[in-house]
């Protein structure tokens, strides 16, 4: 049975509430037992009418973006999940900003990017998932990071609205520093002006490379190893020998070495028994020790 704090939020919030949903839901994998409570947000307001209530009834909370870059383990999720979907905002600002939402996916802001004719995101065009998600694990591809146009960065600490300067944050590869509950709501970007086809070729040749490379046709949650300094983690993974290897549903891609991929039936537990199998044969041929980037939460 729900606890009476939970009860109290769904029945406060503005947005959609849902008791014992399945993470699978919710996440690229499809794979995750269920959180005791789901919530979506109507609009940053109801976020922090959300929050206050969390916090007074001392309900743990997780927030997740898109769903990608995340393994929930089959026990699923106690407390509360939030989703962010709702901060969806996405305005253009004078002298090249736009000013985003956590909720907004990577690819909407690419395109209303190039159709207001600003440069600079191009890369995230070909990454799946939201601009939160992008902002939290520092997105990257083709030498870019999403931190590296972030002019502003506002977040939610303790309740309170907090707007960060760039040069305040903390940031390195695929990692933000953040305090403990704090959340991502908007970035305010600082781009180049160009011409749109320019930024539209631009876009379209970094996903026919990504078309090529990371076509899977099975779920995933993307690149599921960061990549060793001076490294590339599916070429290690495929010197070990493990292109295709299984456990249970769950397998290394057949088409991108550092793709874990559900092949149907797979759970949690398939996936981290596989991480764990490629971590230790990876080891032992290279000398390496790979390191998840996929986040991974829950109870097992």
């Amino acid at each position: 049975m729900p606890s009476d704090g939970l009860e109290r939020l769904a029945r406060e919030l503005r947005g959609e509430a849902k008791f014992d949903e399945p993470m699978a839901r919710h996440t690229a994998l499809r794979v995750g037992g269920a959180a005791d409570l789901f919530i979506e947000p109507a609009d940053l307001a109801d976020l922090q009418d959300a929050l206050a209530i969390l916090r007074k009834e001392e309900i743990p909370y997780f927030v997740v973006g898109g769903g990608y870059n995340l393994l929930v383990r089959d026990a699923g999720i106690r407390g509360c999940v939030i989703s962010l979907r709702g901060l969806d905002g996405l305005k253009p600002q004078p002298d090249a900003r736009l000013e985003v939402g956590a909720g907004v996916a990577n690819g909407m802001l690419c395109r209303v990017a190039a159709e207001n004719c600003l440069a600079g995101v191009e890369f995230l065009c070909g990454i799946p998932g939201s601009f939160g998600g992008a902002l939290a694990m520092n997105a990257g591809a083709h030498g870019c990071e999403t931190l590296q146009r972030v002019e502003t960065l506002t977040t939610l600490c303790n309740g309170e609205l907090v707007v960060r300067e760039a040069a305040e944050l903390s940031f390195g590869y695929r990692y933000l520093k953040l305090y403990p509950g704090e959340i991502v709501v908007s970035a305010r970007l600082s781009l180049e002006e160009a011409e749109r086809q320019v930024i539209e070729a631009r876009m379209a040749g970094y996903l026919s490379l990504r078309g090529g490379s990371q076509r899977v046709t099975f779920p995933s949650a993307g690149s599921f190893f960061k990549n060793p300094p001076g490294a590339q983690a599916w070429s290690l993974i495929d010197q070990a020998g493990l292109r295709g290897v299984s456990v249970g549903g769950a397998q290394v891609s057949e088409v991108h070495a550092n793709f874990l991929v559900n092949r149907g039936g797979a759970c949690a537990t398939d996936f981290l028994a596989l991480a764990a199998l490629v971590k230790v044969r990876v080891q032992e041929t290279s000398g390496v020790e790979l390191e998840e980037e996929v986040r991974v939460v829950g109870e097992g």
